[in-house]
């Protein structure tokens, strides 16, 4: 009779702290010189206006506004609008 062995093996892995990851701050906020507007794996956001894409595809502003995220052409874009 054939038996089934590997059916826990992945119960036995390590359990790994979340990288929190996400929009720091959503669409019509104010926002700081240097805040972190998204951290993110990949570029899903690109920079926009008056922001800065980081080594680790962290978006941060430029200038000291107002976050505003737009699509164009199917690609997402965040922009920090100065006032």
């Amino acid at each position: 009779m054939a038996h089934v062995k590997s059916g826990g093996a992945t119960r036995q892995h390590a359990q790994r702290a979340g990288k929190r990851l996400g929009v720091k701050i959503y669409g019509g906020q104010a926002i700081k010189t240097g805040q972190i507007v998204v951290r993110q794996r990949g570029a899903q956001f690109h920079a926009g206006v008056n922001t800065e894409l980081g080594r680790d595809f962290t978006l941060f502003a430029l200038a000291e506004g107002v976050v505003k995220f737009r699509k164009l052409n199917g690609v997402n874009y965040v922009d920090v609008i100065s006032q």
